[in-house]
Formats: C-alpha cells, structure tokens, sequence
C-alpha cells in the first residue's frame, strides 16, 4: 500500500521489534481510537447492530458489555450538572434550601426538563416560597403515581426541607 495511502496508525508505528506491548498499545491507541469511531460512527440513541445488538455511542454492545458501575457513576454526574444546568434559569433557583434544590434535581432527572416545565403550578408556588402548595401540586400530578415512594418522599422533603430519614 502506497504511504499516502496508508491508514496514520499504520505509517506511524515504529517496528513493533523495538516496543514491548505496553508502549505500543499507549502509543497509540488515540489512533486505534480514532479508526473505531471511522468504523462505527456515533450515536446518542440505542440502536440495532447488524448482529442484532443493542448499541450506543461508538459501538458500545450494551447486550453483552453493558456499562461498568464507574460509567454509570459519571453518567449519573453529568445527567445532575444537566439538570441543575436548567434549573438555574429559574428565578427561585437561588432561594431554595439545598433539600428543596435536591428535590427539583431528583425531579427533573426523571422527568426530563420538557417534563419538569410543565409542573407550572409548582414552578409558580416556587416562586412563591409556599412549600405546601408545591407539595400539592407534585403529589395532584400523574408523575405522583407513576413513581411511587419516589414522589412520596420528594413531596415531604418538600414541605419539610428536610433530607428523609
């Protein structure tokens, strides 16, 4: 093959001879990186692999691989940072108690944000500080009862502000 032609990775590498396998593989594995993410391409979604698999991102197999406690951990983080990333548009944001903002970022993890915003009555006793009506208002939705002791225990911590027992 031409070395015009020839893939980075490929035309990069020092003869194998000279390196043990640690120092190859580190050096380069931004270029096998980059060869995976040309042959699968990217999605944000799930789809079906042509082996009938479960996939996201890069090829991740989440039939057979799933994902690790660790990626789920950071995962978890960067859904939060999302989600405090939108309620901090709200004008009551800055007034809450630390359980009341947990609430709301408990709520708008599950809910997503489209679903949070349209809990307008709460967003609106909020702004009020009246914590027994937007208690109300989370436990008259159809959210209340689709979670369970989920909700239950969303809507004394906010009437409360206090973090459950």
């Amino acid at each position: 093959m031409p070395d015009g032609l020839r893939p980075k990775f490929v035309s990069s590498c020092p003869p194998i001879a000279r390196l043990t396998r640690r120092a190859f593989f580190w050096s380069h594995i931004m270029d096998v990186v980059e060869l995976i993410k040309r042959h699968e391409g990217y999605s944000q979604s799930v789809y079906r692999c042509t082996a009938n698999r479960q996939t996201i991102g890069f090829g991740r197999n989440l039939d057979d691989v799933g994902i690790s406690r660790e990626e789920a951990e950071w995962l978890l983080k960067r859904d939060i940072e999302r989600a405090v990333g939108s309620l901090r548009t709200e004008p009551y944001w800055l007034d809450l108690s630390e359980v009341r903002q947990a609430v709301l970022i408990d709520m708008v993890f599950n809910l997503g944000w489209a679903g949070f915003a349209k809990f307008a009555r709460l967003r609106m006793a909020l702004g009020r500080r009246d914590w027994d009506a937007a208690a109300t208002e989370m436990r008259d939705s159809a959210w209340f009862k689709q979670v369970g002791n989920r909700s239950q225990r969303l809507c004394v911590m906010m009437r409360s502000g206090l973090w459950p027992a």
